[in-house]
């Protein structure tokens, strides 16, 4: 098992750190890698939602909010807020503040560029470490 951690850097990313979100997740799409994109909440569930359909107008990625009617199955990203229990998937891309526990491969977490916000991920850091993944870290 791996954890990730993506430290936003890029002035894009600074502006708008769910388009970093989006880019991860075509990624793993391109690579035939579903994704389950734990949203801190509703609203970013939503946000998240319409950024995928919209942020690059030469990728399509199949997604879907967990809970809605459609086969949670078929998307390739299934974003999911913490009130809808979504079935966990090889990689997770965790927005939330507390580490992702379950079965998967892989965890990416995504770093704001306020220094003052990283503290708590320095944490999840050592607990990911203490569980004995690999955690490595990545300039975005």
């Amino acid at each position: 098992m791996r954890a990730d951690f993506y430290l936003i850097a890029k002035p894009r990313f600074r502006e708008q750190p769910l388009l970093l979100v989006c880019e991860l997740a075509r990624k793993a799409c391109d690579a035939g890698q579903p994704v389950l994109l734990l949203a801190r909440d509703v609203a970013q569930a939503e946000q998240l939602d319409d950024l995928l359909w919209s942020f690059d107008p030469d990728a399509f990625i199949p997604h879907q909010i967990a809970g809605e009617d459609a086969d949670e199955e078929e998307a390739a990203v299934l974003i999911a807020a913490p009130e809808h229990d979504a079935p966990m998937r090889p990689l997770v891309i965790n927005l939330r503040d507390e580490p992702v526990d379950g079965a998967f491969e892989r965890v990416l977490e995504v770093v704001p560029a306020d220094e003052s916000a990283r503290g708590p991920l320095r944490e999840r850091w050592k607990q990911y470490q203490a569980r004995g993944l690999d955690v490595e870290k990545h300039d975005m």
